[in-house]
Protein backbone atom coordinates (compact mmCIF):
# COMPACT_ATOMS: atom_id res chain seq x y z
CA UNK A 1 0.00 0.00 0.00
CA UNK A 2 1.37 3.42 -0.96
CA UNK A 3 2.48 5.99 2.01
CA UNK A 4 -0.09 8.50 2.78
CA UNK A 5 0.32 11.99 1.06
CA UNK A 6 0.92 14.64 3.13
CA UNK A 7 0.45 18.39 1.37
CA UNK A 8 2.43 21.54 2.60
CA UNK A 9 -0.22 22.78 4.88
CA UNK A 10 -0.69 19.20 6.39
CA UNK A 11 2.91 19.56 7.15
CA UNK A 12 2.94 23.55 8.27
CA UNK A 13 0.12 22.43 10.92
CA UNK A 14 1.90 19.23 12.45
CA UNK A 15 4.91 21.30 12.47
CA UNK A 16 2.84 23.97 14.53
CA UNK A 17 1.10 22.21 16.91
CA UNK A 18 3.83 19.71 18.18
CA UNK A 19 5.92 23.56 18.06
CA UNK A 20 3.34 25.23 20.74
CA UNK A 21 2.40 27.87 17.98
CA UNK A 22 -1.05 26.78 17.52
CA UNK A 23 -2.68 27.38 20.84
CA UNK A 24 -1.05 28.51 23.53
CA UNK A 25 -0.60 26.14 26.87
CA UNK A 26 0.23 26.17 30.44
CA UNK A 27 3.41 24.19 29.74
CA UNK A 28 6.13 24.75 32.33
CA UNK A 29 9.20 26.89 30.68
CA UNK A 30 11.39 23.86 31.47
CA UNK A 31 9.18 21.79 30.19
CA UNK A 32 8.58 23.43 26.68
CA UNK A 33 12.36 23.78 26.38
CA UNK A 34 12.82 20.12 26.73
CA UNK A 35 10.08 19.44 24.22
CA UNK A 36 11.66 21.46 21.32
CA UNK A 37 15.01 19.53 21.85
CA UNK A 38 16.34 22.96 22.82
CA UNK A 39 16.17 26.40 21.50
CA UNK A 40 18.33 28.46 19.35
CA UNK A 41 19.88 30.87 21.87
CA UNK A 42 22.99 32.55 20.15
CA UNK A 43 21.07 35.41 20.66
CA UNK A 44 20.88 35.41 24.24
CA UNK A 45 17.25 36.58 24.82
CA UNK A 46 15.38 34.97 21.86
CA UNK A 47 14.54 31.79 23.52
CA UNK A 48 12.35 34.08 25.74
CA UNK A 49 10.25 35.87 23.12
CA UNK A 50 10.10 32.37 21.73
CA UNK A 51 7.97 30.94 24.83
CA UNK A 52 5.95 33.38 25.11
CA UNK A 53 4.80 32.92 22.11
CA UNK A 54 3.95 29.50 23.00
CA UNK A 55 3.39 29.81 26.68
CA UNK A 56 0.06 30.92 28.07
CA UNK A 57 0.80 33.58 30.75
CA UNK A 58 4.62 33.04 30.17
CA UNK A 59 7.04 34.52 33.27
CA UNK A 60 10.62 35.68 31.81
CA UNK A 61 11.55 34.82 35.36
CA UNK A 62 10.77 31.28 34.88
CA UNK A 63 13.37 30.55 32.68
CA UNK A 64 15.95 33.13 34.14
CA UNK A 65 15.46 31.25 37.39
CA UNK A 66 15.95 27.86 35.51
CA UNK A 67 19.65 28.98 34.10
CA UNK A 68 20.34 30.96 37.46
CA UNK A 69 19.48 27.74 38.95
CA UNK A 70 21.42 25.34 36.65
CA UNK A 71 18.54 23.69 35.45
CA UNK A 72 18.99 25.46 32.05
CA UNK A 73 22.02 26.02 30.20
CA UNK A 74 23.72 27.28 27.26
CA UNK A 75 25.72 25.20 25.04
CA UNK A 76 27.16 24.73 21.53
CA UNK A 77 24.59 21.62 20.10
CA UNK A 78 22.49 21.05 17.13
CA UNK A 79 24.74 22.33 13.55
CA UNK A 80 27.38 23.42 16.17
CA UNK A 81 25.30 26.65 17.30
CA UNK A 82 24.40 27.91 20.77
CA UNK A 83 21.45 26.50 21.97
CA UNK A 84 19.37 26.49 25.49
CA UNK A 85 18.40 22.65 26.71
CA UNK A 86 17.55 21.31 30.29
CA UNK A 87 20.55 20.17 32.17
CA UNK A 88 19.79 16.72 31.68
CA UNK A 89 19.35 17.41 27.87
CA UNK A 90 22.45 19.11 27.42
CA UNK A 91 24.07 16.48 29.41
CA UNK A 92 22.49 13.68 27.46
CA UNK A 93 22.75 15.57 23.62
CA UNK A 94 25.83 17.07 24.07
CA UNK A 95 28.59 13.81 23.60
CA UNK A 96 26.60 13.21 20.12
CA UNK A 97 27.48 17.07 19.07
CA UNK A 98 31.06 17.12 20.05
CA UNK A 99 32.30 15.38 16.99
CA UNK A 100 30.43 17.73 14.78
CA UNK A 101 32.32 20.40 17.10
CA UNK A 102 35.38 18.99 16.28
CA UNK A 103 35.06 18.69 12.65
CA UNK A 104 33.53 22.31 12.41
CA UNK A 105 36.98 23.53 14.17
CA UNK A 106 38.81 21.22 11.88
CA UNK A 107 37.02 23.13 9.03
CA UNK A 108 37.06 26.59 9.90
CA UNK A 109 40.50 26.79 11.42
CA UNK A 110 42.09 23.73 10.65
CA UNK A 111 44.85 25.90 8.28
CA UNK A 112 45.32 28.19 11.24
CA UNK A 113 46.44 25.93 13.81
CA UNK A 114 48.22 23.69 11.15
CA UNK A 115 52.43 22.18 12.38
CA UNK A 116 51.27 22.80 16.19
CA UNK A 117 49.47 19.67 18.32
CA UNK A 118 45.97 20.81 18.77
CA UNK A 119 45.11 18.00 21.83
CA UNK A 120 48.14 20.12 23.35
CA UNK A 121 45.97 23.13 23.17
CA UNK A 122 43.00 22.04 24.08
CA UNK A 123 44.94 20.55 27.80
CA UNK A 124 46.14 23.52 28.04
CA UNK A 125 42.58 25.35 27.53
CA UNK A 126 41.53 22.84 30.25
CA UNK A 127 43.94 23.49 32.57
CA UNK A 128 42.75 27.40 32.01
CA UNK A 129 38.90 26.52 32.71
CA UNK A 130 39.62 24.46 35.18
CA UNK A 131 40.77 27.52 37.69
CA UNK A 132 38.09 29.84 36.23
CA UNK A 133 35.36 30.30 33.59
CA UNK A 134 36.96 32.26 31.00
CA UNK A 135 35.70 33.76 27.85
CA UNK A 136 37.74 33.04 24.50
CA UNK A 137 39.61 36.80 24.82
CA UNK A 138 40.35 35.46 28.11
CA UNK A 139 41.55 32.34 26.67
CA UNK A 140 43.77 34.00 23.71
CA UNK A 141 46.56 35.50 25.69
CA UNK A 142 47.46 32.22 27.98
CA UNK A 143 47.69 30.35 25.20
CA UNK A 144 49.37 32.62 22.78
CA UNK A 145 51.94 32.80 25.08
CA UNK A 146 52.67 29.44 24.66
CA UNK A 147 51.69 28.99 20.45
CA UNK A 148 53.50 32.21 19.61
CA UNK A 149 53.10 33.15 16.13
CA UNK A 150 50.25 31.38 15.61
CA UNK A 151 46.11 32.73 15.53
CA UNK A 152 45.28 33.35 18.97
CA UNK A 153 41.16 33.52 18.12
CA UNK A 154 42.02 30.20 16.33
CA UNK A 155 43.82 28.78 19.45
CA UNK A 156 40.71 29.69 21.68
CA UNK A 157 38.56 28.32 19.40
CA UNK A 158 40.19 25.32 19.44
CA UNK A 159 39.22 24.93 23.13
CA UNK A 160 35.77 25.71 22.67
CA UNK A 161 35.52 23.66 19.72
CA UNK A 162 36.31 20.68 21.35
CA UNK A 163 35.63 20.72 25.35
CA UNK A 164 32.36 19.98 26.34
CA UNK A 165 31.72 23.28 27.88
CA UNK A 166 28.63 25.56 28.47
CA UNK A 167 28.52 29.32 29.02
CA UNK A 168 27.47 30.20 32.33
CA UNK A 169 25.07 33.06 34.26
CA UNK A 170 25.04 35.86 33.80
CA UNK A 171 24.80 35.40 30.09
CA UNK A 172 21.09 34.41 28.86
CA UNK A 173 19.42 35.58 31.85
CA UNK A 174 16.32 38.17 31.23
CA UNK A 175 17.39 41.17 30.51
CA UNK A 176 21.15 41.00 31.89
CA UNK A 177 24.27 41.68 29.66
CA UNK A 178 27.04 39.22 30.12
CA UNK A 179 30.17 38.08 28.01
CA UNK A 180 29.85 34.05 27.01
CA UNK A 181 32.50 32.87 29.42
CA UNK A 182 32.65 29.46 29.23
CA UNK A 183 33.21 26.40 31.62
CA UNK A 184 33.34 22.83 31.98
CA UNK A 185 30.03 21.41 31.66
CA UNK A 186 30.73 18.34 34.09
CA UNK A 187 31.59 20.85 36.50
CA UNK A 188 28.80 23.57 36.16
CA UNK A 189 25.96 21.18 36.43
CA UNK A 190 27.72 18.62 39.17
CA UNK A 191 27.23 15.44 36.56
CA UNK A 192 28.88 13.62 34.24
CA UNK A 193 28.05 13.79 30.40
CA UNK A 194 25.88 11.01 29.56
CA UNK A 195 28.80 7.41 28.88
CA UNK A 196 26.15 5.81 26.39
CA UNK A 197 24.47 9.03 24.70
CA UNK A 198 21.64 7.60 22.63
CA UNK A 199 21.41 8.97 18.53
CA UNK A 200 17.79 7.02 18.37
CA UNK A 201 16.18 8.29 21.18
CA UNK A 202 17.42 12.09 19.17
CA UNK A 203 16.21 11.22 15.93
CA UNK A 204 12.56 10.09 17.91
CA UNK A 205 12.31 13.51 19.54
CA UNK A 206 12.90 15.22 16.90
CA UNK A 207 10.14 13.53 14.86
CA UNK A 208 8.19 14.22 17.65
CA UNK A 209 8.51 18.07 17.74
CA UNK A 210 9.27 18.43 13.80
CA UNK A 211 8.22 15.67 12.09
CA UNK A 212 7.01 14.50 10.02
CA UNK A 213 10.31 14.84 8.25
CA UNK A 214 12.82 13.80 5.72
CA UNK A 215 16.13 12.25 6.63
CA UNK A 216 17.71 15.34 5.02
CA UNK A 217 15.62 17.78 7.30
CA UNK A 218 16.51 15.54 10.10
CA UNK A 219 20.18 15.82 9.09
CA UNK A 220 19.78 19.74 8.55
CA UNK A 221 18.63 19.91 12.30
CA UNK A 222 21.27 17.46 13.78
CA UNK A 223 24.44 17.74 11.72
CA UNK A 224 25.37 14.52 13.55
CA UNK A 225 27.09 11.76 11.90
CA UNK A 226 25.71 7.93 11.24
CA UNK A 227 22.00 8.69 10.90
CA UNK A 228 21.59 6.73 7.89
CA UNK A 229 22.24 3.33 10.53
CA UNK A 230 19.78 4.88 13.34
CA UNK A 231 17.08 5.69 10.88
CA UNK A 232 17.16 2.25 9.42
CA UNK A 233 17.49 0.93 12.97
CA UNK A 234 14.37 2.83 13.85
CA UNK A 235 11.88 2.13 10.62
CA UNK A 236 10.01 -0.93 12.71
CA UNK A 237 8.65 1.67 14.82
CA UNK A 238 8.34 4.52 12.56
CA UNK A 239 4.89 5.24 10.53
CA UNK A 240 5.62 6.90 6.71
CA UNK A 241 4.45 9.25 4.90
CA UNK A 242 5.04 11.16 0.88
CA UNK A 243 5.71 14.39 0.47
CA UNK A 244 3.63 15.82 -2.23
CA UNK A 245 7.41 16.01 -4.17
CA UNK A 246 6.77 12.05 -3.61
CA UNK A 247 10.15 11.89 -0.96
CA UNK A 248 9.72 9.98 2.45
CA UNK A 249 8.46 11.58 5.66
CA UNK A 250 9.27 9.76 8.35
CA UNK A 251 7.35 9.90 12.07
CA UNK A 252 6.58 9.21 15.12
CA UNK A 253 3.48 6.47 15.57
CA UNK A 254 1.60 8.96 17.96
CA UNK A 255 2.85 12.64 16.48
CA UNK A 256 -0.30 15.24 16.39
CA UNK A 257 -1.60 15.54 12.64
CA UNK A 258 -4.19 18.68 12.66
CA UNK A 259 -6.54 18.83 10.09
CA UNK A 260 -4.52 21.28 7.73
CA UNK A 261 -7.66 23.95 7.91
CA UNK A 262 -7.13 24.23 11.46
CA UNK A 263 -7.10 28.13 11.94
CA UNK A 264 -3.46 29.14 13.00
CA UNK A 265 -3.03 32.60 14.29
CA UNK A 266 -0.72 35.28 14.23
CA UNK A 267 2.65 34.43 15.97
CA UNK A 268 6.25 36.56 16.40
CA UNK A 269 8.98 34.52 16.17
CA UNK A 270 12.56 35.91 17.45
CA UNK A 271 15.54 36.35 15.20
CA UNK A 272 16.49 33.03 15.15
CA UNK A 273 14.11 30.06 15.98
CA UNK A 274 14.24 26.77 15.24
CA UNK A 275 11.07 26.35 13.70
CA UNK A 276 12.39 28.01 10.92
CA UNK A 277 15.60 26.27 10.94
CA UNK A 278 14.91 22.58 11.60
CA UNK A 279 13.99 21.61 7.84
CA UNK A 280 16.23 20.94 4.79
CA UNK A 281 12.96 21.90 2.93
CA UNK A 282 11.44 25.23 4.87
CA UNK A 283 8.29 25.47 2.17
CA UNK A 284 6.40 23.99 5.19
CA UNK A 285 6.83 27.30 7.62
CA UNK A 286 8.18 29.70 4.59
CA UNK A 287 5.34 31.04 2.42
CA UNK A 288 7.80 32.19 0.07
CA UNK A 289 11.38 31.25 0.23
CA UNK A 290 13.56 34.45 0.83
CA UNK A 291 15.85 36.37 3.50
CA UNK A 292 15.42 35.51 7.47
CA UNK A 293 15.60 38.49 9.38
CA UNK A 294 18.57 40.43 9.48
CA UNK A 295 20.71 43.92 10.30
CA UNK A 296 17.71 46.06 11.64
CA UNK A 297 14.81 43.66 11.22
CA UNK A 298 14.82 41.60 14.20
CA UNK A 299 12.11 38.55 14.27
CA UNK A 300 9.89 36.49 12.19
CA UNK A 301 6.20 36.53 11.90
CA UNK A 302 3.88 34.06 10.89
CA UNK A 303 0.38 34.90 9.01
CA UNK A 304 -1.47 31.64 8.59
CA UNK A 305 0.74 29.37 9.91
CA UNK A 306 3.42 30.63 7.64
CA UNK A 307 6.36 32.99 7.75
CA UNK A 308 5.26 35.93 5.73
CA UNK A 309 6.22 39.35 7.43
CA UNK A 310 9.59 40.71 9.51
CA UNK A 311 9.16 43.00 12.20
CA UNK A 312 11.56 45.34 14.63
CA UNK A 313 11.11 46.74 17.74
CA UNK A 314 12.12 50.47 18.26
CA UNK A 315 11.41 52.12 22.09
CA UNK A 316 7.50 50.97 21.96
CA UNK A 317 7.10 51.00 18.16
CA UNK A 318 7.04 47.88 16.88
CA UNK A 319 7.38 47.81 12.73
CA UNK A 320 6.14 45.11 10.60
CA UNK A 321 7.28 44.82 7.14
CA UNK A 322 5.40 42.19 4.82
CA UNK A 323 5.63 41.65 1.18
CA UNK A 324 2.15 41.72 0.38
CA UNK A 325 -0.73 43.62 1.86
CA UNK A 326 -2.74 41.97 5.13
CA UNK A 327 -6.43 41.72 4.92
CA UNK A 328 -7.99 43.93 7.54
CA UNK A 329 -9.09 41.47 9.14
CA UNK A 330 -5.59 40.09 9.22
CA UNK A 331 -4.18 42.89 10.00
CA UNK A 332 -6.68 43.14 13.13
CA UNK A 333 -5.41 39.82 14.26
CA UNK A 334 -1.32 40.49 13.70
CA UNK A 335 -1.82 43.81 15.86
CA UNK A 336 -3.59 43.06 18.83
CA UNK A 337 -0.92 39.93 18.44
CA UNK A 338 1.44 42.63 18.27
CA UNK A 339 0.38 44.85 20.79
CA UNK A 340 0.53 41.64 23.35
CA UNK A 341 4.18 41.63 22.50
CA UNK A 342 4.87 45.12 22.83
CA UNK A 343 3.49 44.88 26.28
CA UNK A 344 5.93 41.48 26.80
CA UNK A 345 8.84 43.18 25.34
CA UNK A 346 8.76 47.17 25.85
CA UNK A 347 6.06 47.06 29.68
CA UNK A 348 7.65 50.52 30.44
CA UNK A 349 7.59 52.37 27.00
CA UNK A 350 5.09 55.05 26.51
CA UNK A 351 3.03 55.39 23.29
CA UNK A 352 3.51 52.06 22.48
CA UNK A 353 1.89 51.30 19.12
CA UNK A 354 2.18 48.99 15.51
CA UNK A 355 2.59 50.38 12.75
CA UNK A 356 3.09 48.53 9.02
CA UNK A 357 5.17 49.44 6.48
CA UNK A 358 4.59 49.78 3.95
CA UNK A 359 1.18 51.10 4.63
CA UNK A 360 -1.70 49.11 3.56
Amino acid sequence: MAAPVLGRRALNRALLERQGLLARSPTPALEMVERLVGMQAQEPQNPYLALWSRIEDFRPEALSDAIAGRRAVRAQLMRATIHLASARDCLAIQPLALPLLARVFRTAFGRAVAGIEVDAVIAAGRAALAEQPRSRAELRPALAERWPGTDANALAQAVTFNLPLVQIPPRGLWRQPGQARWELTERWLGAPLDPQPSADALVLRYLAAFGPATTGDLRTWAGITGLPAVVERLRPRLRTFRDERGRELLDVPDGALPDPDTPAPPRFLPEYDNVTLSHEDRSRIVADPGPFPSGSLKGGLLVDGFYAAQWKLTGGTLEITAPTRPSRRRRDEIADEGERMLAFLAPDADGRQVVFTPKP
